[in-house]
């Protein structure tokens, strides 16, 4: 049997650029040595969009267009909606049992978006305790290995955390998953800040606009010590040649780029529209798929039941596996 992927979204919104470097090229590429599941993770948006779940609601089907306009294939890849498999939620409730609340707050991802979104003492338990549920998402479906981005590694480590307790104390039963890291496992947001968020408001989705590309593009943060065009600047933390090194096929060019921009040779305009340029080249045909499935929701929506119902039944069978190794499977 090929091992498998589980990866996922929050459906909050479309997806970005971030994404796409983070791990959905890695689901692209990986989708047919691998047997790919891929999660729209609808009922971990609801642990901070409770208020609102109309936009969880209308983004999950904007999430599954760009997973088919970037080219995963449903033919080989299971695309599923996280509420409709209830069996999840069943895996959550015996996995809580298996975490402390001090672990949970100590996780650096959690403590981090918890801040970002300004909780304080008012964090829901949902949200607190998301990474039980992420555990079983991964664990429902046998997955092996979880493509995802650097911020996401406390999550993956919390998973295994909860397989190696529960694997010590009804026996082997899950199987621990690896993190499987892209080449740009954190892409920078548009300001210059250390990670591309939609709830930061710095990102490039891959459904935007060419103009809207570009108006964004042209607003990037570069280099701060930079005053004039001919000053010599600095490459190395600079977001506007990282988007350029993940996207640009054109390795030596960007080479030849970076040492003329720290020669004070090329200015940060020039350098913009470069990049402007490289990204809408990379999202035109995207655009143009995405275009195109948008025109026919109802058979997009039939891609998302048919790929839940198959996800469901290899989520039934590890809930009848776990049930069993702990001994409350009462019936056949």
């Amino acid at each position: 049997m090929k091992q498998r992927i589980l990866t996922g979204d929050r459906p909050t919104g479309p997806l970005h650029l971030g994404h796409y470097a983070g791990s959905l090229r890695q689901r692209v590429e990986l989708q047919r040595e691998y047997e790919t599941f891929i999660l729209i993770a609808d009922v971990q948006a609801l642990t901070d969009n409770f208020e609102n779940p109309g936009k969880v609601s209308v983004n999950v089907l904007e999430v599954a267009l760009d997973y088919l306009s970037v080219g995963i294939d449903p033919k080989v890849a299971t695309v599923m909606v996280q509420s409709a498999v209830p069996e999840i939620a069943e895996l959550t409730v015996f996995y809580l049992n298996l975490v402390t609340l001090g672990r949970l707050e100590q996780n650096p991802t959690v403590k981090t978006e918890i801040r970002e979104k300004g909780f304080g003492k008012s964090v829901p338990v949902g949200f607190l305790s998301y990474p039980v549920s992420q555990a079983a998402d991964i664990t429902a479906f046998g997955g092996t290995l979880v493509p995802v981005g650097e911020d996401q590694l406390p999550m993956i480590e919390q998973t295994r955390d909860i397989v190696r307790k529960f694997n010590g104390l009804y026996g082997a039963t899950l199987v621990e998953p690896e993190a499987l890291l892209s080449k740009y496992p954190r892409l920078p947001g548009t300001d210059g800040k250390e990670k591309m968020s939609k709830s930061l408001g710095n990102v490039i989705n891959l459904s935007d606009s060419a103009d809207e590309v570009k108006r964004k593009v042209m607003k990037m943060y570069t280099d701060p010590s930079r005053i004039h065009a001919n000053d010599p600047g600095h490459v190395e933390g600079n977001p506007v040649f990282t988007y350029l090194d993940a996207f640009d096929p054109y390795v030596r060019d960007v080479a030849e780029l970076k040492i003329r921009y720290e020669e004070g040779k090329v200015g940060d305009v020039e350098v913009k529209e470069h990049l402007a340029e490289v990204l809408n080249n990379f999202l035109t045909p995207i655009r143009k798929r995405r275009a195109e499935y948008a025109k026919k929701p109802k058979a997009v929506m039939k891609i998302l039941k048919d790929g839940t119902a198959r996800g469901r039944g290899v989520a039934a069978q590890t809930v009848e596996t776990v049930k069993k190794a702990m001994k409350i499977r009462y019936w056949d």
